[in-house]
């Protein structure tokens, strides 16, 4: 029994990683649990995670194929075995890993004959693919397959148009979604005179995302979603003639950190839990920040310009970038 291998504390709140499986290089399992709850907790939790983890969650997906020579969809072209239809429904199930921002591009050119897989695809550096052996066409004679591709990364699916563009383009239907399934279930058990509960997460991922990271994800975005609420009463109040209002010389990260009222509890908490994510940097300095660990506005505004240079590959213009995009969301700290 679960209970019995969890040593329930009535103080905080734990979870801890019970399960974990790797069925193959595109099916990951997870299972998790939470206690202890008050009765109902556990449902409000569960419901909320498996809507977030289904249905929030970034992938990245093939999302157009090109190619001249292709007159249309459902055409066959001589020493390819596969239609050009079953090529794109192929390159749908490719599963890809990345953190790209906007449309990327990718290729594959292969020379028959033989078997063309995942691992033929030409990818840019900030992509990679999950599983090489995905098939995608056999060719059965010496001939060029030469398709233009492209990926993009979003939340959720996106079903392709009927008419396709008039230059050889066709819109894949795209699953970003890199959680196949979540379910969560209730444990409830009696704790002296009160009732408690466990919450039981459930999570399989197509192997972009292990479990453990999805339900990182997730609950990030959660958390995102009700920092408007938990603003909503500061946001009503009328501030005369703008004496809160916070601004941020260029360089000075840390001093206006320390001389500046972000030091009062409420605006702290507003930066510990605001994520970077919410600056809309460039990919590369929004990689490098997470390379170091930088995950919230709390841990950025409190580096020195020294700290921040010292990072691979940041750039000192980088600065005046991260300070640009922190003015854009300046009045949630109001």
């Amino acid at each position: 029994m679960i209970r019995e291998k969890l040593k329930v504390s009535t103080q905080t709140l734990q979870w801890k990683c019970v399960e974990s499986r790797v069925y193959s290089k595109r099916l990951y399992y997870g299972r998790f649990i939470m206690s202890p709850l008050m009765k109902g907790q556990a449902d409000t939790i569960g419901i909320a995670m498996r809507r977030i983890l289904l249905g929030e969650i970034e992938g990245t997906c093939i999302t157009r194929a090109k190619s001249e020579k292709i007159p249309h969809e459902y055409s066959t072209i001589i020493g390819i075995q596969e239609s050009i239809h079953e090529i794109l429904m192929n390159l749908k199930e490719v599963v890809l890993r990345s953190n790209l921002y906007g449309t990327r591009d990718a290729s594959i050119c292969f020379k028959g004959p033989g078997y063309v897989t995942a691992q033929d695809i030409i990818l840019p550096p900030s992509v990679e693919v999950i599983d090489n052996t995905q098939h995608i066409a056999n060719l059965t004679e010496p001939i060029n397959l030469c398709i233009e591709l492209e990926i993009d990364r979003k939340r959720g699916y996106r079903i392709k148009t009927l008419n396709n563009i008039q230059d050889g383009s066709y819109n894949i239907d795209a699953v970003f979604m890199p959680v196949r399934n979540a379910n969560h279930s209730i444990h409830s058990y009696v704790n002296g005179n009160e009732k408690q509960e466990i919450l039981v997460l459930e999570i399989w991922t197509n192997g972009s995302l292990t479990p453990k990271e999805a339900l990182y994800e997730a609950s990030r975005n959660l958390i995102d979603l009700f920092i408007p609420f938990l603003h909503a009463e500061e946001e009503n109040l009328n501030f005369e003639n703008n004496q809160h209002k916070i601004t941020l010389p260029l360089f000075t990260f840390h001093d206006r950190l320390v001389k500046d009222k972000l030091r009062k509890n409420k605006k702290e908490m507003k930066l510990k839990s605001t994520f970077i994510d919410q600056l809309e940097l460039p990919p590369r300095i929004y990689n490098c920040l997470k390379k170091s660990n930088i995950h919230t506005l709390f841990e950025l505004l409190n580096k020195t310009q020294e700290d921040l240079l010292k990072i691979e590959h940041f750039r000192a213009e980088d600065l005046q970038n991260i300070l640009f995009n922190f003015l854009q969301i300046e009045k949630h700290f109001l």
